[in-house]
């Protein structure tokens, strides 16, 4: 292929699959007074607008069971990365470890995940 047909093959790709995934760059758990635990979770995503953005943050357990959701609102154009906080977060007993992985709406799951040891030190 020449060089020519290269550049002009890579413009026509849709500029939304070129955003990529949703990685889970930080993540910092707090104890609350009551029990629960406040996560703060930073995220680095291409956002684009409305058709392409990251969308959610979930927790999960050692067992892939979903424990909680953050729910993104809108796209961070042009705030990457990007920190948002999930408060009253309840850990069950027994749970090893956490895993916070990233969603966004055109590719769903993938990218860089995080996964804590639990409970923390």
């Amino acid at each position: 292929m020449s060089r020519h047909a290269a550049t002009l093959w890579l413009m026509l790709l849709p500029p939304l699959a070129l955003a990529g995934e949703v990685d889970v760059i930080d993540v910092q758990p707090t104890e609350n007074s009551h029990g629960s635990w406040r996560f703060r979770v930073t995220l680095r995503h291409a956002d684009e607008g409305w058709a392409h953005y990251a969308d959610r943050w979930e927790i999960l357990d050692q067992d892939g069971k979903i424990l909680a959701t953050r729910v993104l609102a809108h796209p961070h154009v042009n705030e990457q990365p990007f920190t948002r906080g999930l408060s009253s977060v309840r850990i069950p007993p027994g749970t090893r470890s956490l895993r916070i992985r990233g969603h966004d709406k055109m590719h769903g799951y993938g990218g860089k995940e995080l996964t804590l040891s639990w409970p923390p030190e």
